[in-house]
């Protein structure tokens, strides 16, 4: 019974620090540093004249029916025309993206007719940059007018490398599921994201909008599934920091459904999990101790133990409880299953077209765990390279 009681407890810690605890912490100890160096200041930014050139990257696989979206999007940013180079890497697409484009002289496309995924389009495209520093998004986000000023006012501190904008998801209609799950997922994200930052890092730069100093990019291997995160974090390996800004955010709508939101989950779990081995010496608390702290904390425990620790807590329970160990377990068990009985509830509204928003947290946070291990499956099946089938979007 000692084992077992060991065993429960370890996996319970677990499950409670990574999805309470560390944030608790994280927030303890931006105010313990706030108490002995004050509050941070923001940086000031350059006048217009000393602004640097920026290569506004949009790296994108049969995207027609965006082109004339993001385009007026991109011209209506806050920023010098002169000190803003516009670059599509369009590699592999077979659509009429390349031909749209070309009705904007300003535009400069990056082309190869093979489709080897969105790793080897940012290989090749950032290969072709000049500008000293380069803002990559996604073609199908919306992008502040502000976002590119306030970029570059936060890489006026040296040590940082790399931007990571605020991502914010949108819906067309009020109560579409997937949408609203993922909005409110992306909320948790970017505190904690904040929070990272103001410690040290964050912990990685979301593609819908990051930027990156051109001279420290990294060419990562094309089979990389989380193209964003791994670059990103390649350039905290070297010792720099990402910053993390609310000011610059990129808006896009959410996953049309849960089935089109099962595949992005399913490709960040398999990615998070691949990532984590690639930058495993990350971990090691001699070489860089907050670092180590905070990526195992924020990402390493959420993609690999932590799901299976919530698993491995039912039988722990149920035989805890069988055993007659004592109250406490009794008590948690019935915790547990009231937790997932609201996640069937959730689950049964959601298949009816409804949401209850006390029975919707507990199904989509059970829903992105589920995907964790569909995400552990096809990164052991998968054989071929970075590409990925593209979630449908609301």
């Amino acid at each position: 019974m000692t084992t077992l009681k060991i065993l429960f407890w370890i996996c319970l810690v677990i499950c409670v620090y990574t999805y309470v605890g560390y944030g608790i912490l994280l927030y303890l100890l931006i105010l313990l540093k706030r108490l002995l160096k004050g509050k941070p200041q923001p940086m000031s930014l350059p006048d217009d004249s000393e602004l640097p050139d920026v290569a506004f990257m949009v790296c994108a696989f049969n995207e027609e029916d965006v082109v004339e979206m993001k385009m007026q999007n991109i011209h209506e940013l806050d920023y010098p025309k002169d000190k803003l180079h516009i670059i599509w890497v369009t590699d592999g697409s077979t659509d009429n993206t390349n031909e749209r484009l070309q009705a904007y002289p300003d535009v400069e496309i990056v082309f190869s007719p093979e489709r080897r995924g969105k790793t080897a389009a940012l290989n090749h495209g950032i290969s072709q940059v000049k500008s000293e520093i380069t803002v990559m998004t996604d073609a199908n986000t919306l992008v502040n007018r502000e976002a590119i000023r306030e970029i570059v006012r936060c890489m006026q501190d040296p040590q940082v490398a790399c931007v990571a904008g605020e991502k914010r998801v949108m819906s067309r209609h009020e109560g579409e599921i997937a949408a609203e799950g993922e909005g409110l997922y992306w909320k948790y994200e970017s505190t904690l994201k904040r929070l990272d930052s103001e410690l040290y890092s964050a912990m990685g730069a979301a593609g819908e909008l990051n930027a990156i100093r051109t001279k420290l990019y990294e060419p990562m291997p094309e089979t990389a599934l989380l193209d964003d995160f791994v670059m990103s974090m390649k350039l905290v390996e070297q010792g720099y920091k990402i910053a993390y800004t609310s000011n610059a955010y990129a808006m896009e709508y959410g996953s049309a459904n849960l089935e089109e939101e099962s595949k992005r989950k399913r490709r960040i779990a398999a990615g998070g999990l691949q990532s984590s081995w690639w930058l495993r010496s990350m971990m090691n608390p001699f070489k860089n101790f907050t670092v180590a702290f905070q990526f195992v904390s924020h990402r390493v425990l959420r993609w690999s133990i932590t799901p299976i620790a919530m698993l491995a807590l039912i039988p722990l329970n149920v035989a805890l409880v069988m055993m007659k160990a004592g109250t406490a377990y009794t008590v948690i068990w019935i915790l547990q299953i009231i937790f997932y009985l609201a996640a069937f509830g959730g689950y049964l509204l959601e298949q009816r077209g409804k949401k209850n928003k006390l029975l919707y947290v507990p199904y989509y946070f059970l829903f992105m765990n589920i995907n964790v291990f569909r995400g552990m499956h096809y990164l052991k099946t998968h054989q071929g390279g970075g590409t990925w089938e593209k979630a449908k979007r609301g």
